[in-house]
């Protein structure tokens, strides 16, 4: 938080109970307890929401499952080593969805 009538930063301290933040440069204070509401209020915009890939986007190839014996496949490869080595290809298979890599 910046103080309001010079721009420095404000340090938080304690004032018996409450919370204030105050001003090392021109002393004024300001009572914490807006920001403390405002931070609360923005924990829940910093939520990490995981999609999972859908399958149908991916193309369908004709690869045998290991576990099923199901003859077609979805494919994608990911970068799981360094930048200068190849990608990793990954089948999975459209009937039971396990997922297997490819090393050749």
């Amino acid at each position: 938080m910046f103080c309001k009538k010079c721009g420095s930063i404000m340090i938080p301290r304690k004032e018996g109970e409450k919370t204030i933040l105050q001003c090392l440069k021109c002393g004024y204070k300001e009572t914490a307890e807006a920001v403390e509401l405002k931070e609360k209020k923005n924990k829940k915009d910093d939520e990490i929401r995981i999609v999972e890939r859908e399958d149908t986007a991916m193309p369908v190839i004709d690869e045998i499952c290991p576990k099923c014996g199901n003859d077609k496949a979805y494919f994608f490869t990911q970068q799981t080593r360094a930048g200068d080595e190849p990608e990793t290809k990954f089948y999975r298979c459209t009937k039971c969805k396990h997922t297997w890599r490819d090393y050749s």
